[in-house]
């Protein structure tokens, strides 16, 4: 069994290169159809966005991605080629949102003037890409063209964004074949645009009415590559209402749980399921959401899940020092209201 593994481990220090470079993308992400029953006691609480035209608010969105390998123990057990460090991407967008239009539904039309950006993308501890519209030198750069620009989508009560309605000035204003055009213009797609302006803990429309300590979930999925696939189920708590500055604020808390109803998705990745049970794992996934139900809007909204892989070789050449290999994934996504 130990040779198996650490057969494992030595071979798969290529694959690790591979898991350094490779994407680790969203599967996908599915509200799920139910939340806890209200008890009979205590006021219900509606967790839902509210628009009126002509209302202006700031924003700061966070979207970080990370892998690493690492290798542990004497530098002499290494082996020969093994290069880890971080791998990953980091967005920073400060920007306005101001809403043009509502209608009876809840749904509003927002365009979203981009004022600020930091754009970091690092390959093995090397930084590929290191935009700051804070610094003068960077606005020569097609991500500077992004600053000032504005594009215009629907936005739901429930926090999504249904679509993109306009968008083709920005993009047209940062056209180019270059490698920070094509970043500048894949921050302009219409996933990503999604991506970066959706609240995605707030429950359905049709699910929206809440007590305290009640519950409510959605699920989601993140692809690995060589390491597999992971699925969770998202459960969110009303922990409580507060009363700030004549604001009532709901604080909800989210942990993630494995998802056995998303294991279909899973067995896709059962070639790379079987290099990952070669490592031990673990792994956390929460979150923290608080809403202005006076305002309707978001104060501050945050996720973060980090898993990691860890193999260590039962028969090291100094058994003082032990050599291990560690695998880590890292995902964050936040928004903060900061008017």
């Amino acid at each position: 069994m130990w040779k198996l593994r650490i057969d494992c481990m030595t071979k798969g220090i290529a694959v690790c290169v591979l898991f350094m470079t490779a994407g680790c993308g969203d599967l996908s992400r599915k509200p799920a159809p139910a939340a806890s029953k209200p008890d009979e006691q205590g006021p219900l609480t509606r967790l839902a966005l509210k628009f009126a035209p002509g209302d202006s608010t700031t924003y700061r969105v966070t979207r970080e991605t990370d892998k690493s390998v690492e290798w542990e123990g004497p530098a002499s057990n290494r082996p020969k080629g093994f290069t880890g460090g971080h791998t990953g991407s980091k967005i920073e967008m400060a920007f306005t949102q101001h809403i043009q239009s509502a209608d009876g539904a809840g749904s509003a039309a927002a365009r979203i003037t981009i004022t600020q950006l930091k754009y970091l993308a690092t390959v093995k501890d090397h930084a590929t890409m290191d935009f700051d519209s804070s610094r003068e030198k960077d606005l020569s750069s097609p991500l500077g063209k992004l600053i000032g620009q504005s594009y215009i989508v629907e936005l739901t009560a429930s926090g999504q964004v249904s679509k993109v309605i306009d968008a083709t000035e920005a993009r047209a204003a940062v056209m180019g074949d270059s490698a920070a055009h094509k970043t500048a213009s894949n921050l302009l797609s219409a996933e990503t645009i999604k991506q970066l302006h959706a609240i995605s803990p707030l429950p359905a429309a049709d699910k929206n009415q809440l007590q305290t300590g009640q519950t409510w979930s959605s699920l989601e999925s993140f692809s690995f590559d060589l390491m597999g696939a992971k699925a969770y189920e998202k459960i969110y708590t009303l922990k409580e209402i507060r009363e700030v500055e004549n604001r009532r604020i709901a604080i909800a808390r989210m942990e993630a749980v494995p998802s056995a109803e998303m294991a279909k998705e899973l067995h896709k990745e059962q070639n790379a399921a079987f290099f990952s049970n070669m490592f031990d794992n673990t792994e956390t996934f929460t979150g923290d959401l608080k809403l202005d139900l006076t305002d309707g809007k978001v104060e501050q909204w945050s996720e973060q899940l980090l898993t990691e892989w860890f193999i260590v070789d039962p028969n090291p050449k100094d058994p003082q020092q032990p050599a291990a290999l560690r695998m880590t994934a890292t995902r964050l996504h936040s928004i903060e209201r900061t008017d």
